[in-house]
């Protein structure tokens, strides 16, 4: 399945957990504390040079100036063992009010939990992540040159060598576990409302889909019937009376409008949620989205079967706002749809060949797909140059297809 972190990466099989880019970001991830280092190291030859006391109170002084910039730091290399991005305190609310007077109380907290984490990674953690880094490279490394020392003839070395060569992937799993352990720390310090604020989103997009199912319902059962029933009398009424006549052209008339206001509410319902998607799955939802779209558009979606219901409905809406946004905004004059399931998670992209320049700020309703496809534990990146072409994929973990 996808991993969202490198702990749940090394719960995957081993040889996909050693193909990945998950060792390599984790070892990234702790040598970025070198630049700790560097600041401890200053410290310590002030110390030495200046005297204790002159050295303490410059400590002090820079951790003070520092915590800030030292803590948005750490956030943005969170994003190298943890894919979801984690919230900063100090982005102000762009509306006073209650909101604004909670978000100042939570930055004054996180202010204060910044220079306590600030001091202990200057203190401690940089040692613990640079020891880890140089047992899984330098103790390998001194096994692997057995063969080459002087001391020993090559045949003796070669255990060592093999020895080396087995303890590699064995400290890559020590390498991503300690950083992802890291990464907790830091998320549980440095954005600790993170979690709440994803199963927040899960529980509205819960309630919002149980309402949407209720709504079509309604509409499906109710108003839709009516009209079907109107629709029939009114034609039935159209045999009683002359052709031609004033009375049977106004009822034709009514007829095509009961018709219209028909297919109009069909129109509505399959918006509110497509049947294709319930009785046939995902694939046929998204070719049917697609015949639709006034842009042609190329389909390529193949998946062995049935999806999870929260996965093809997450996935479904993605298909139908970007094709939504290729209409009305890139000026495209063809896009594409492509899904497959990739190692246990399901990969959508969909692109055009239009002047590209999207923007999930300026209202296109890509933010509110990047909260939806969050809840489900998914990634959503975009690429649109000014000029185009653009491509939004989404990677969703779907670890079975029912």
């Amino acid at each position: 399945m996808l991993a969202r972190t490198a702990l749940a990466a090394i719960t995957r099989r081993p040889a996909a957990f050693l193909r990945s880019s998950w060792p390599w970001r984790s070892l990234a991830y702790l040598l970025c504390s070198a630049v700790h280092a560097v600041a401890a190291c200053v410290t310590i030859y002030a110390a030495y040079a200046y005297g204790v006391g002159l050295a303490t109170a410059g400590a002090v002084l820079a951790v003070a100036v520092l915590t800030l910039p030292a803590a948005a730091f750490e956030r943005w290399r969170l994003r190298l063992v943890d894919r979801a991005p984690a919230g900063d305190p100090h982005v102000k609310p762009p509306r006073p009010g209650v909101r604004a007077w909670l978000a100042t109380r939570l930055r004054e907290q996180a202010t204060w939990r910044e220079l306590g984490f600030t001091v202990v990674a200057v203190s401690v953690l940089w040692l613990m992540d640079l020891g880890m880094v140089s047992s899984a490279l330098w103790l390998p490394l001194l096994l692997m040159s057995g063969p080459f020392q002087p001391s020993m003839t090559p045949v003796d070395g070669l255990p060592l060598f093999a020895a080396g060569l087995l303890l590699i992937p064995l400290f890559a799993y020590l390498v991503a576990a300690w950083a992802g352990c890291r990464a907790l720390i830091t998320r549980a310090v440095l954005a600790p409302g993170d979690a709440e604020i994803i199963r927040s989103r899960a529980r509205l997009v819960d309630a919002f889909e149980a309402e949407r199912r209720r709504i079509e319902r309604d509409l499906h059962d109710g108003a839709q019937q009516r009209l079907v029933s109107l629709s029939m009398k009114l034609g039935l009424a159209r045999l009683d009376l002359p052709p031609g006549s004033p009375a049977e052209a106004q009822l034709a008339e009514a007829h095509e409008e009961a018709k219209r206001a028909l297919a109009e509410l069909r129109e509505l319902i399959r918006g509110v949620h497509p049947q294709v998607l319930t009785d046939r799955g995902l694939g046929a939802a998204v070719h049917d989205v697609a015949g639709r779209s006034p842009v042609p558009v190329d389909v390529d979606v193949s998946l062995p079967g049935r999806l999870p219901a929260p996965i093809e409905v997450t996935a479904y809406y993605v298909v139908s706002e970007a094709m939504a946004n290729i209409a009305k905004h890139s000026r495209a004059r063809r896009g594409f749809v492509y899904g497959r399931l990739h190692d246990g998670a399901l990969v959508l992209e969909v692109g055009d060949d239009g002047v590209g320049g999207a923007d999930p700020a300026a209202g296109s309703g890509l933010s509110g797909l990047a909260d939806r496809v969050a809840v489900t534990d998914g990634v959503l990146t975009l690429s649109s140059p000014p000029g185009g072409p653009t491509s939004l994929r989404v990677e969703i973990p779907c670890p079975r297809s029912e």
